[in-house]
């Protein structure tokens, strides 16, 4: 009997570290990276950062004097329109 209550207790818990690890994966940049990325190549004042459903950020940013609608992938290609 002890050894079944050890053995559900242990496949419990590998259950939630398992469930803890998939949410963020290590190379998906995260919403402070991209808005970086964006300042980087010439962007100001980055606002209204969404994440989309295909890992895609899509923010208002300014590039000299006009605002634009930017996508930014996770691959680190940006294109502006």
């Amino acid at each position: 009997m002890t050894r079944f209550v050890l053995a559900a207790v242990l496949m419990a818990i590998a259950g939630s570290a398992t469930a803890q690890t998939k949410t963020n994966p290590a190379n998906a940049p995260g919403a402070a990276d991209t808005k970086i990325r964006l300042q980087t190549l010439g962007y100001k004042d980055v606002h209204d950062l969404r994440r989309g459903p295909d890992g895609q950020w899509t923010a208002k940013a300014a590039r000299g004097n006009v605002e634009k609608s930017v996508t930014s992938s996770p691959n680190g290609s940006v294109i502006a329109r």
